[in-house]
């Protein structure tokens, strides 16, 4: 094999694939980026078995050929080459032969036959969405996934398909993230759940253009995701997700609508004095016209009044302020609506389009303290 690319390109497909690549594996060929020229394009996959991206990235095939390199190395390799052309030549014993300007590396490298290719996905069933809105949407919803193994559910998002919506929603025993985007088209109703880990590494490699739409396709057990040059294929979590709609409700005591900025920097300011792993929780105390946040922790105090417009009863709950801080960083609105029931119930964060909805539980705490 022979092949000659630029620089940039290959530094670019390297980065894409290497996202697939395990940091921890009795496979060592998964270890490996498998470069691909044998047809009349040059392709670098990469494959976890959990999640596979492979991409096409644009250079000149002066002799077809097909090898695997170890990851680590070659990437080290092209993130330190000067800029310009990288010729890559392969011989029969799989060493490869990586020149740039006065620059050359010999290492070995592996049958490409070894390799674990993706599985095939067949495209009957698919919808698309923009890159942008799917970046959002992971965006969105990507830190209420659990990042335990005890509940497998938990480390996934439920992507649900009704007609002409999609609803995409994460779960992690304290909190639920719901966004609902409308579809262009009507599609059949489809439940997957996808692993939270391949989304994030999707989110990262996702150029996330609102003018350049990504394919999704389902099959029983994989869901492919293309866009541009690039092709991501995971694995789905198998099973049946938690009923999120007999979760939340719309009766409400109290709402509380308020500036979302003021909000946030105020729980932000709150946890200078919350030292990482105390659980110490942001109190609000809602009354007619004001909204007092007041925190107490081993290093001190911190009490602040924001201005609020307040239907229904007073309120005084506790939070895990990173819960709010979370959802709040995500919401684009300038002014947010809090529901509340009372003291131990969850507050819903959501917007009156339905666009989004983010549930947050309660967390006890001493009144005398506070």
């Amino acid at each position: 094999m022979k092949v000659i690319c630029s620089k940039s390109e290959l530094t670019k497909g390297v980065n894409i694939v290497s996202k697939a690549v395990p940091s921890r594996t009795t496979m060592s060929i998964l270890e490996c980026i498998l470069i691909d020229a044998s047809a009349n394009e040059i392709k670098l996959t990469a494959n976890d078995m959990e999640l596979g991206i492979e991409t096409i990235i644009d250079g000149k095939i002066e002799e077809k050929g097909i090898i695997a390199l170890d990851a680590k190395i070659f990437s080290e390799i092209v993130r330190k080459l000067p800029e310009n052309d990288v010729v890559i030549e392969t011989d029969d014993t799989f060493r490869a032969i990586i020149t740039c300007e006065k620059a050359k590396f010999n290492i070995a490298g592996r049958s490409g036959d070894e390799f674990s290719y993706l599985p095939y996905v067949e495209k009957d069933e698919k919808i698309t969405i923009s890159e942008y809105t799917l970046k959002e949407v992971i965006r969105q919803t990507i830190f209420s996934v659990a990042d335990n193994e005890n509940n497998k559910m938990m480390t996934g998002e439920l992507f649900e398909i009704e007609e002409n919506r999609l609803r995409v929603a994460s779960l992690d025993g304290h909190r639920i993230s719901i966004r609902n985007i409308e579809l262009k088209e009507t599609y059949d109703s489809k439940k997957v759940i996808v692993p939270g880990k391949s989304l994030q590494e999707i989110s990262r490699i996702l150029p996330g253009e609102m003018d350049d739409m990504v394919d999704i396709y389902f099959t029983n057990n994989h869901i492919l995701f293309e866009f541009g040059e690039t092709k991501v294929v995971s694995r789905l979590i198998d099973g049946e997700y938690f009923h999120i709609d007999q979760m939340l409700s719309t009766d409400y005591e109290t709402k509380v609508q308020v500036n979302k900025k003021e909000f946030l920097d105020c729980i932000d300011r709150a946890t200078l004095l919350v030292r990482e792993g105390d659980k110490k929780p942001v109190i609000m105390n809602v009354e007619d016209g004001y909204m007092e946040l007041r925190i107490n922790s081993y290093i001190g105090s911190m009490d602040e009044e924001l201005e609020i417009e307040k239907e229904g009863k007073d309120i005084m709950i506790g939070f895990n302020p990173k819960f709010l801080i979370d959802a709040l960083r995500v919401i684009d609105d300038e002014e947010v609506t809090l529901y509340l029931v009372n003291a131990k119930a969850p507050c819903f964060i959501r917007d009156d389009g339905g666009n989004f909805i983010y549930l947050i539980l309660p967390v006890n705490f001493n009144a005398a303290s506070v």
